[in-house]
């Protein structure tokens, strides 16, 4: 198949074409910037040079040939692509969040009016796959939702209330630079930031309710000086207290034949470069502290949207996504 990445300047489109180097039905043909139109991919990623030869380029999406396209754009961007991609039969995944939540709900969050507004799926493969199989569109999920959500679905609905505490590596700011991500600012430290009111978790509390609960939930992030991963603490409170043993084995069951969740120590090192998110889970009875290890562009972006596609296009969900994570 041929992919078109449409944004492929910034970190999340670099792995994009990391990931899909690898993959068995996959050929990257076009990868566009607006600024960067005419300009080789290794002049901005140079971990390329010598394994692909293509060149940014700007086409209007009328003009765009691929099978798939991917959308790493920034919010309110993509809802200009979407419908004309999916009118000439292009299956689009979207990393963007103009398509994960309501249109009022991501209106209020974002501040901004919805332009092209439709409903789509959105992918957390683990526990909605299969209302997306024959999709042609799907909207990839935030970093911190995924995480965090994936540490909590197995206890879902038997909380009254779920606050989730994330540690995220500074590639989730982007590649443009700022003060907030400049390294005096950023190393030996760590800052919380939006610390109740950070956008992502307008997706915690609708993934809550998809999963049949009616938990109150909570969300505060952490900028660490480390580039890339996030480490989410979900304390879980029980309605009931359960324990130990019982907790274990709810996870087990819940994640059988899950490919990419590991219930082992998270360590941020263990998942990085991959599409990976290693849970551990611990009970004191009426509380759960559920610790969760992901990539923020594996299974927090990239990886996770190639997981998408794999779904969509009916290939084995593991294509190029089996690589090891990068540690030390």
């Amino acid at each position: 198949m041929d992919i078109a990445i449409i944004g492929a300047s910034g970190y999340a489109g670099g792995d994009l074409i990391r990931l899909l180097l690898g993959h068995s039905r996959a050929r990257v043909s076009c990868v566009t910037s607006r600024k960067l139109a005419g300009k080789p991919v290794e002049s901005i990623h140079p971990q390329f040079k010598g394994l692909l030869d293509l060149e940014f380029s700007n086409p209007s999406p009328k003009d765009l040939e691929a099978d798939v396209a991917f959308l790493a754009v920034p919010h309110t961007a993509a809802m200009a692509y979407a419908r004309p991609l999916l009118s000439r039969g292009i299956k689009v995944i979207d990393l963007s969040a103009d398509y994960r939540l309501p249109k009022e709900i991501f209106e209020k969050v974002y501040g901004v009016p919805h332009t092209d507004y439709f409903t789509a799926p959105y992918g957390i493969p683990e526990l909605r796959r299969d209302s997306y199989r024959d999709a042609d569109f799907v909207s990839n999920p935030g970093c911190f939702p995924t995480g965090a959500t994936l540490a909590a679905a197995p206890l879902a609905r038997y909380a009254h209330t779920v606050i989730y505490d994330s540690k995220t590596g500074v590639s989730g700011a982007g590649d443009n630079p700022s003060a907030t991500t400049h390294y005096p600012n950023v190393g030996d430290n760590v800052n919380p930031y939006k610390w109740t009111s950070h956008r992502h978790l307008a997706e915690m509390k609708q993934e809550l309710v998809s999963l049949g609960s009616h938990a109150k939930c909570y969300f505060t992030p952490h900028l660490v000086p480390v580039n890339r991963g996030i480490l989410t603490t979900a304390h879980i409170l029980l309605k009931e207290p359960i324990g130990q043993e019982e907790v274990e084995l709810l996870y087990r069951n819940y994640y059988e034949g899950e490919f990419f969740v590991r219930l082992q120590n998270p360590v941020l090192a263990a998942v990085r470069g991959t599409n990976f998110c290693d849970i551990r889970v611990e009970s004191e009875g009426d509380r759960v502290v559920a610790v969760s290890a992901i990539d923020n562009l594996g299974k927090g972006a990239s990886g996770q949207a190639i997981q998408n596609m794999n779904i969509i296009c009916g290939f084995d969900e593991r294509d190029g996504l089996t690589g090891a994570g990068l540690l030390p």
